[in-house]
């Protein structure tokens, strides 16, 4: 005869057992979905940036010969004024373009909130340059600004304004780069700030109005807060955008000119590994380029995610 109540033990184990087996089953089914996804990442990712780091501390030949020279790039990186300069260009560039990027696209997402007529021919019409090619959007604004049959001088001299060289002058190619960057890329981040502005519950602004909060305290003690975590993504994506993505506009409108005003740095390091064959050199500054990132990634997180969602954190 079997022991009291050890069909109820046996019972309870079992159970415990089917909870066990069903959690196993769960860790199975969400290890083959992020499989695909982590593969790639590893293979076309991380084995590339280790391989870059590696091959960063090797003077690379024309005819493919390795000489192991240690931190000899890193040194000659430091005594190069070229690259000195790309990377103030760059920081030029992440500066102002950042910073304007969020604040017309945070603008944009509050405007398109709105229940005003045709609004999602707005949202579409804002969002339409995003799924442009950069190529094409660069031969498009390049012919747009040029000196003479350009739309955009034609247009100012047709107002009585005299017309600029807006890519033949130093003083403004870059910052024409900026605009064309952020035409193309504020519907994206609009949408982003859309869909964040959507997850705000409405009884806030409601009780808010209750209190007598006009516009700006609501945005200031609402919206602006709970916006911390898009807010978040939006200034570490456009950031690395901005130090990587702008390659594609730099080559088709400006090809780092004149006189090297917009030679970012991803452009320097372009041209030292694929026209000068410098592919050591340029995995040095390439590394040099991904701290850069990851630090501005840290410096970003610190700001948007270390304090409370709270006005005043």
């Amino acid at each position: 005869m079997g022991k009291p109540g050890g069909g109820v033990g046996a019972a309870a184990a079992g159970a415990r057992r089917t909870r066990l087996s069903r959690r196993h089953r769960e860790w199975i089914a969400a290890g083959l979905f992020i499989a695909p996804d982590a593969l790639g990442l590893a293979l076309f990712v991380g084995l590339p940036m280790v391989l870059s780091v590696v091959l960063s501390f090797f003077q690379v030949s024309g005819f493919g010969s390795y000489e192991f020279v240690g931190l000899g790039n890193y040194a000659r990186m430091v005594d190069d004024p070229l690259f000195w300069d790309s990377m103030r260009t760059t920081a030029v560039y992440v500066i102002v373009l950042v910073p304007t990027l969020f604040v017309v696209s945070l603008g944009l997402g509050l405007l398109v909130r709105q229940r005003i007529p045709a609004v999602g021919f707005f949202r579409t019409l804002f969002f339409l340059p995003y799924v442009i090619s950069l190529v094409v959007v660069g031969v498009l604004w390049r012919f747009m600004l040029d000196d003479q049959v350009g739309v955009v001088n034609k247009s100012l001299r047709a107002m009585g304004f005299e017309g600029h060289s807006w890519l033949g002058d130093p003083s403004t190619a870059l910052y024409s780069v900026i605009a064309v960057f952020v035409w193309v890329m504020m519907g994206y981040y609009m949408i982003i700030f859309l869909a964040g502005l959507q997850e705000i519950p409405r009884e806030y602004y409601e009780a808010a109005r209750i209190d007598g909060a006009g516009p700006w305290t609501q945005f200031r003690t609402i919206t602006w807060p709970l916006l911390r975590p898009t807010s978040f993504f939006v200034l570490l994506m456009s950031t690395v955008a901005a130090i990587t993505g702008g390659f594609e506009l730099i080559f088709v409108i400006t090809e780092g000119g004149p006189a090297n005003s917009t030679s970012l740095a991803i452009f320097y390091i372009y041209q030292q590994a694929f026209i000068f064959g410098e592919y050591g050199y340029a995995s040095a500054m390439g590394t040099a380029l991904v701290l850069v990132m990851i630090a501005c990634s840290a410096v970003i997180f610190k700001v948007t995610r270390g304090g409370r969602f709270d006005d005043g954190s």
